[in-house]
């Protein structure tokens, strides 16, 4: 992979943090505490916890380092015996402003506890932040415990308030005087000082402001696999997170934009967070955009495993008949399509605008492929709409290859295609020009959305302006249609779903995925059908009368998981442009 070498390079902050455990050992296991219980909630894994415990102890301190990030997950993982439990009550806290952020927080206990095992969720409306939990063995025997989960008030870089998971101690003397304070850890310093240095560095007045903005991260805990679906607990994936959606919404805010507008084009925003050493480190720089190719062997389609190469991509949209388009992006890659002209009604189809989401580009293909087989097809496939963001998911997963991975989900310029402006040469004309060959009235976009939790626990927890994706729930359908298309737009939708419905193990995963969703995140707003939930809403702007968006959780699965994927995107374009053809329509 190419590169910049450090000419090319331009440092904007380079730092170590003092990792908290260390420093506690540092300032309490002394003389001076011995007899002390020490508590501390910090961001650390639990080798490292445990290491410090034992540290103290060898001091004469006793101590007691919990998790400050998902602390009832946590508690039951770490501290509470499972043997002979049947039946659990659990108290947690209900904030005004997010009711169930504390039950979202202790995704997925639910899952993970024995099935024999009974489970009630009781909220508290309380402006203590902890969790009761009550326990009740076959023996009889009760229990009671309190599982704290300190959080802190502040307002965020964009001056925005939040309630957030934080460092915490807590000293109690030999003789029961206790005091708690907030504690400052690594994690929570290292990201501020990342907000810090870009509220402080000096941006050219037009955008983009940079080509690469690249946050090398070090990060000493190690992620904490889950026995449950594709669920771990991770924190550098969650920094990752943090660093890349803060950083657009710092831009956005000077830009005075909405948060959340997906129009800024800041440049490309790269957080490379890595799992390795013993200290956190930080290097905040601006680089050239890396235009390399990012090989990877070819893979029969039916079968893969992973995402497929883009060279693959390109391999096998030239074996397809038609005319050819092309667009380009920011780094200089082609995007590409193919129109295939026939007799039947024409469709777009479409992949990779979210680079991050890969089973869709499978699923087109392999849905192109049969398709393309019948005279009388007539569609246009663009496989791979963003192909820098694509050639930067290959670059993270090399080192990451379990994380979701959003700063790959835009462009270079570090907006969404989709809010592009017409007329221009990159990414979305790929669009204008497969709208304008073919004038297809329906355009099926296949997506994909996080397969296990999407978190930002130092900003409020939950992904702002992603509320809804937070956890999964299942492959489910976004309808959107120009006024006067209602109509059809829901014939689509049942016989889509109908079709889906035949789909080996997709029904039984909607149904599992949302009922762990409506434990933790309440009752699913929309409606279902044939067992697939889907929202309808009209668009007058958008090119075609009828848009079919897939959302499938695909993010970071791999083997039989993306097989499955990938076959339901191939699934869903087939059923939607066989139905597309005897749609009764309105022109």
């Amino acid at each position: 992979m190419n590169r910049p070498n450090s000419t090319q390079v331009t440092t904007l902050l380079e730092r170590t943090f003092p990792r908290t455990t260390r420093a506690l050992l540092e300032t309490y296991a002394t003389p001076a505490y011995q007899g002390y219980l020490l508590e501390a909630w910090v961001f650390d894994d639990e080798a490292e916890r445990q290491r410090t415990q034992a540290a103290f102890k060898a001091a004469g301190v006793s101590a007691c380092l919990r998790s400050a990030y998902k602390p009832l997950v946590h508690f039951f993982l770490e501290e509470l015996s499972w043997v002979s439990l049947t039946s659990l009550v659990i108290e947690y806290p209900v904030l005004e402003h997010s009711p169930r952020r504390f039950l979202l927080e202790a995704y997925p206990l639910a899952a993970l506890l024995p099935k024999d095992v009974t489970l009630r969720w009781e909220g508290v409306e309380t402006s203590a932040t902890h969790y009761s939990v009550k326990v009740e063995r076959s023996s009889g025997r009760q229990e009671t415990y309190r599982v704290a989960a300190p959080n802190r008030y502040h307002q965020d870089h964009v001056g925005e308030d939040q309630y957030s998971p934080c460092g915490w101690l807590r000293l109690t003397s030999p003789q029961g005087e206790m005091s708690e304070s907030v504690i400052e850890t690594d994690y929570e310093a290292l990201y501020q000082a990342a907000m810090s240095t870009l509220a402080s560095a000096q941006w050219q007045s037009a955008s983009p402001y940079f080509e690469e903005l690249n946050f090398t991260v070090h990060l000493p805990s190690s992620d904490r696999r889950l026995a449950w679906d594709d669920e771990h607990i991770s924190l550098s994936e969650a920094l990752h997170e943090e660093l890349y959606f803060s950083t657009l919404e710092y831009f956005q805010r000077q830009a005075g934009l909405a948060l959340g507008d997906r129009s800024i084009q800041p440049g490309q925003i790269v957080p490379e967070v890595s799992t390795q050493g013993e200290t956190a480190y930080l290097r905040m720089s601006l680089r050239p955009l890396d235009s390399s190719p990012s090989p990877r062997a070819a893979v029969a389609l039916d079968t893969a495993s992973q995402a497929i190469g883009a060279e693959q991509v390109k391999q096998t949209l030239a074996t397809l008949s038609g005319q050819a388009l092309y667009a380009t992006t920011r780094a200089g890659r082609a995007v590409e399509a193919r129109y295939v002209v026939g007799s039947d009604r024409a469709v777009m189809i479409s992949a990779g605008q979210h680079a991050n989401e890969t089973s869709g580009v499978v699923g087109a293909l392999r849905a192109a492929e049969q398709l393309g087989a019948q005279p009388q097809a007539h569609f246009v496939i663009s496989p791979l709409e963003n192909p820098d963001g694509y050639a930067l998911q290959n670059r993270l997963i090399a080192t990451q290859p379990r994380h979701m991975h959003h700063a790959a989900r835009y462009t270079a310029f570090g907006n969404d295609l989709q809010s592009q402006p017409l007329g221009q040469p990159f990414e979305h004309a790929i669009r204008e020009q497969a709208f304008a060959a073919s004038g297809a009235g329906l355009h099926v976009n296949l997506h994909g959305y996080p397969a296990h939790e999407w978190t930002r626990p130092l900003t409020g927890y939950v992904p702002r302006g992603f509320e809804m994706w937070t956890i999964p729930k299942g492959f489910f359908l976004i309808l959107r249609h120009q006024p006067g298309w209602e109509m059809a737009a829901m014939q689509l939708v049942e016989a889509v779903t109908q079709a889906l419905a035949q789909v080996p193990g997709l029904v039984e995963l909607n149904a599992t995925q949302i009922a762990l969703f409506e434990t933790h995140a309440g009752a699913l707003t929309f409606p279902v059908l044939n067992g697939f939930p889907y929202l309808m809403s009209e668009d007058a702007d958008q090119l075609t009368p009828l848009m079919l968006i897939t959302e499938y959780p695909d993010e970071t699965v791999t083997g039989d998981a993306f097989v499955q994927a990938h076959t339901a995107q191939m699934a869903t374009v087939v059923a939607a442009y066989k139905a597309f053809q005897t749609l009764i329509l309105n022109d």
